[in-house]
């Protein structure tokens, strides 16, 4: 076993399919914590799995009516596995002196959730080894300023001298994630459920000013990328990758398409999805220096991204809680008021916005709320409220005009 572990929490897809097998490749032992007692045993059984690299040359050979392409494997060895309801064995992990970082894939709402479990692995780990080492901590999820908001959590739970302990002796780094990892189906010649599938592209950005390091913390780890400018990252990201696939789902949505690449390949939707990146792009460049024609090719390979029919990625699946992807300094909204900032006409991003004021999934709570809120004010008042755009705005009619042209795309779904 490698003489050196990282401790992540959340072992669903992203975990395993993206931040997992990036530690293991900088020579950790990986210690996933989660809920999930079947997953947990898995790991404690098998210790290892394998990523299925799902990318697009297979579906280039079917439509040239050749022989499909074997998926591309990665194994991942040196895994186990705690459960987070069994705290003596979170702590224990912390106390171990081995124990260099903590990484998390949830989901923004589940921070929350799993920041007592930190701060009591914090006090375990002050109470074993007191003044050595250093610790740094990485949330990887889909959010601007996600260990921020961490940090602030798990601070809450401590009092004032293991927080100046934990001032001292841990970093938080914030950091920017970029990997389509769909849900695991269909995987070739798979028998093991730890098997996940993901795309070949991945960026991880973290801010390298926020880390600590001693004679034992080495970085960056493998398929890391330092910067001292992260917010340049996280808004390209965000207001590309995730604007994009987000727009693309609720336009697929509204015309009955399953999947996203099923989405992106119909002309009106792609029309509106390129002009929505291509409005967000122009304000990213003004903002944050990037060259104009490295910011076209990175469109266009999102774009790209978006076609793959391997991920099997389903509109419903990435359109869910459209209330927190509608937040002001989200990927539907954010790059609107960047924009707006730099006088740049933003149509296709308020019909994309529009259209997420359309999506009605019964079993979404968000998408639920939404339409509630539609029925009891109307759509005029609740995109006033949701978008901040005051009634009469040119934002707010061309919304308005939008989500009249779109319902008439409406399908059974």
């Amino acid at each position: 076993m490698p003489h050196k572990k990282a401790i992540h929490f959340g072992a669903g897809n992203i975990g395993r399919g993206f931040i997992g097998p990036l530690l293991v490749q900088s020579g950790y032992h990986v210690v996933f914590a989660d809920v999930d007692a079947h997953i947990i045993d898995e790991l404690n059984t098998k210790h290892s799995y394998q990523v299925h690299i799902l990318d697009n040359a297979s579906a280039a050979a079917l439509d040239d009516g050749q022989e499909k392409k074997k998926q591309r494997r990665e194994s991942v060895d040196s895994v186990s596995g705690v459960l987070t309801t069994h705290m003596d064995d979170v702590i224990k992990e912390f106390e171990d002196p081995a124990m260099q970082i903590v990484t998390t894939a949830v989901g923004p709402p589940v921070l929350a959730k799993i920041a007592p479990a930190i701060a009591q692995g914090l006090q375990g780990r002050r109470r074993a080894i007191g003044e050595r080492g250093v610790l740094n901590v990485i949330a990887c999820e889909n959010m601007v300023n996600q260990t921020t908001l961490l940090k602030d959590l798990v601070m809450q739970h401590l009092p004032d001298d293991d927080r100046a302990w934990a001032d001292a002796h841990v970093g938080w780094a914030n950091c920017s994630v970029d990997r389509i990892v769909p849900p695991a189906d269909g995987l070739d010649g798979s028998n093991n459920p730890l098997d996940v599938g993901v795309e070949d592209f991945y960026e991880w950005v973290v801010d390298e000013r926020a880390l600590k390091r001693d004679d034992d913390v080495h970085m960056p780890l493998a398929g890391m990328k330092l910067t001292q400018d992260l917010e340049g990252y996280i808004h390209r990201k965000l207001f590309t990758l995730n604007c994009g696939h987000a727009i693309t789902a609720y336009l697929g949505y509204l015309k009955g398409y399953r999947t996203v690449d099923q989405a992106i390949r119909d002309p009106q939707i792609r029309d509106i999805v390129k002009g929505a990146l291509e409005e967000s792009g122009f304000a990213l460049i003004r903002r944050h220096g990037f060259d104009e024609e490295e910011h076209r090719e990175y469109i266009e390979k999102t774009l790209t991204r978006f076609e793959n029919p391997n991920l099997k990625d389903d509109v419903n699946r990435v359109g869910r809680q459209p209330l927190r992807k509608l937040g002001r300094e989200d990927r539907l909204l954010g790059p609107v008021y960047m924009a707006k900032e730099y006088q740049i006409p933003v149509s296709d991003l308020l019909r994309g916005i529009a259209a997420a004021f359309l999506y009605d999934i019964k079993d979404d709570p968000q998408s639920v709320e939404l339409r509630q809120k539609i029925k009891d004010k109307g759509i005029t008042k609740t995109v006033e409220e949701i978008t901040g755009f005051e009634e009469g705005s040119p934002e707010h009619e061309i919304i308005l005009k939008s989500y009249e042209e779109l319902s008439k795309w409406r399908q059974p779904n």
